[in-house]
């Protein structure tokens, strides 16, 4: 039975055949693979590296416990004897595959025998005698330990009821970076995410389900492989369409489900408060609010693009920093979009781009559907692409308070993003990694503190506050640059430029193209690149000679796990850094969509200050008279 607030619903035998799905074309993961990376995953939150060792009985219980094991003395007497002396990650593995963890209806079912007269909660009193008195006996700070969860316990009562729970945004709405936020906040096991991206949404749109597991982040390729696996084997599936939920209330609902153990909560919260008390331990808010609503604030323009960041951005920069209300534009949320395209780039994004070249305004910036990709714009539609932004931000970095306390433990971009964040890196000594398109990978590294700053070329800019690129972040970290040193965004990039040369960065995008003639074109790609007479070549354009210095297919061997990525994308790298890269991707339902990517150093001082256009276009004309262009 289904109830709410006494009403009494029933439970309908709404069920419907799984539809088949296609075979997944590629190779599967073992059980034993699976098992192994989520091993690793939780040994790395308490060791800096798997070859660390277990050296005494309380790091044994907290890295079991990172496990979903709560392991009591006599379990721990076990493994760890008066002889032991260290254990090493192959141990911790036999010991996992030994002592299962008790899933979440054995606990609940636990709970209930003690909870005699189903109160639905159990004073820590009565807890406490039964735990240390009965069965497998625990310690007093076991049970201490089971008391200081802070979600399920308060006023002196354990209550089990919110072991298991749905948390859903205000009216439905949650931004990407916010579902991370609370993720990590509230320590949940996972989200589930229903958007349209950066891509076309409404009834005749783009809609996609995203899973992000319990770091805030998008699930690795072993756990969505598996869900997969599962998937195939679904038969049928029960709802229940007479659970009416309040979305527009915050606060907790509680129902009755049939043949489910009761009450079924469903939590909702303003997500946009929870997002802003975030990034005000982040930020400087004194300072940003200074800059927007001081004496000679900075002028802005954001256009949330009818996406769901619009609540963020009227909250955050207008109501607490200060910006006027006409600062931000399109910021109602709509199913659809307003029927335009929510990708902030050049193209979809004219209507700021074209308001910004009046030059009444300072500093502009564009949001996408779900609120991790972010455009930024100076005066005059000053244009600045992901790769420099993300250069820019970490060639600045201590200007956000945050970075001050944290340090920064590495940088990192995706393979097609151009190599601007590169020389920041190697002029500040710090380490720089190249992954694959992808945020899991970033994820990756920040879960072993080798990671603080991030970004691809998809307008995908983050760090490790949460697990997902952040759109509104990126904004205030350009805002915070801005206040600290006083300069507009293009004397901010002229300087950069000026102190590390300039990565002419341009992306062409052919979309919805055959997918059976795209494939065909990337083996053909292939076949020529890899031939052994193109390497070493020696191109001129104008005044400048390009030297093909390597051609490959793009291949990343993760450091913290040891998985390995391969054909990513094919690569054309010259000496000087300069690179032609082309890529299969797309997150849109029509077809395939063809990338190809052109990075071009200059560190002339005399050329730094071109159109990048025409830049891109002496790299493009190597391919002239070269086989190469015969499959574009």
């Amino acid at each position: 039975m289904a109830n709410n607030s006494g009403s009494n619903s029933s439970l309908q035998g709404h069920k419907y055949a799984a539809s088949e799905q296609q075979e997944n074309q590629k190779p599967q993961q073992s059980e034993e693979e699976i098992f192994y990376l989520a091993s690793r995953a939780a040994y790395l939150t308490v060791f800096k590296s798997s070859l660390d060792n277990i050296t005494n009985k309380d790091q044994l219980r907290l890295v079991l416990q990172q496990t979903g094991r709560n392991p009591s003395n006599r379990v721990l007497n076990k493994y760890w004897t008066p002889r032991t002396k260290q254990l090493n990650f192959d141990d911790f593995c036999a010991i996992l595959k030994k002592e299962k963890p008790a899933t979440k209806n054995e606990l609940l079912k636990a709970f209930r025998n003690i909870d005699t007269y189903n109160k639905g909660y159990i004073l820590h009193n009565d807890l406490y005698q039964v735990l240390t008195t009965k069965g497998e006996k625990m310690s007093h700070e076991e049970v201490n330990s089971v008391f200081r969860l802070a979600e399920v316990n308060s006023n002196g009562k354990l209550d089990y009821n919110k072991i298991g729970r749905l948390v859903i945004g205000q009216n439905g709405i949650l931004s990407t970076p916010a579902v991370s936020c609370i993720i990590r906040k509230i320590k949940a096991i996972g989200g589930i995410i229903l958007t349209a991206s950066h891509n076309p949404g409404g009834p005749n749109g783009d809609f996609g389900i995203k899973f992000n597991t319990s770091n805030g982040g998008p699930a690795p390729e072993a756990i969505t492989d598996k869900i997969f696996q599962l998937s195939k084997t679904i038969e049928e599936y029960a709802i229940c369409p007479d659970l009416k939920v309040d979305l527009t209330t915050i606060g907790k609902q509680q129902f009755d489900l049939e043949n489910k153990f009761k009450p079924f909560t469903v939590e909702i919260v303003d997500s946009v408060e929870a997002y802003a008390n975030m990034l005000r331990n982040i930020f400087d808010f004194s300072a940003l609010k200074e800059l927007l609503s001081g004496q000679n604030r900075l002028k802005i323009r954001i256009d949330a693009m009818h996406g769901v960041v619009g609540p963020y951005v009227k909250k955050i920069l207008c109501e607490e920093l200060g910006a006027p209300a006409n600062s931000a534009v399109n910021c109602i949320p709509l199913e659809d979009f307003g029927g335009h395209h929510p990708d902030p780039n050049l193209t979809y994004a004219s209507e700021l781009v074209d308001t910004m070249k009046t030059g009444e305004h300072d500093f502009g910036a564009a949001f996408d559907g779900d609120g991790d990709r972010n455009m930024i714009l100076g005066k005059n539609g000053f244009f600045v692409n992901p790769s420099d932004s993300v250069a820019v931000i970490a060639a600045n970095i201590f200007s956000i308070p945050y970075f001050q306390h944290t340090g920064v433990r590495g940088f990192a971009r995706s393979m097609p993003i151009s190599g601007a964040l590169d020389r920041v890196a190697k002029a500040t000594k710090i380490a720089l990694y190249e992954t694959p398109t992808g945020w899991k990978f970033f994820g990756n590294l920040m879960d072993a503190n080798k990671l603080s700053l991030c970004g691809e070329e998809s307008f995908g800019t983050g760090s490790d506050h949460i697990r997902e690129k952040d759109g509104l972040w990126a904004v205030l970290a350009w805002l915070s640059i801005i206040a600290t040193r006083k300069q507009s965004v293009e004397e901010i990039l002229k300087d950069h430029w000026q102190k590390y040369g300039r990565n002419f960065f341009t992306r062409y995008d052919y979309e919805e193209v055959d997918s059976e003639g795209a494939n065909k074109m990337m083996k053909d790609l292939e076949t020529l690149m890899f031939d052994r007479a193109f390497i070493g070549q020696q191109l001129s354009v104008g005044d400048k000679v390009y030297t093909v210095e390597k051609a490959d297919n793009f291949e990343y061997s993760d450091p913290v796990d040891g998985s390995i990525s391969r054909n990513q994308g094919l690569r054309l790298i010259f000496a000087d850094g300069s690179r032609v890269i082309f890529r299969l991707s797309g997150t849109g339902s029509a077809g395939a969509t063809i990338r190809l990517y052109i990075d071009s150093y200059e560190k002339d001082l005399q050329k730094i200050y071109e159109d990048p256009q025409v830049n891109a276009s002496y790299t493009m004309s190597i391919q002239k008279g070269n086989p190469l262009v015969l499959c574009l």
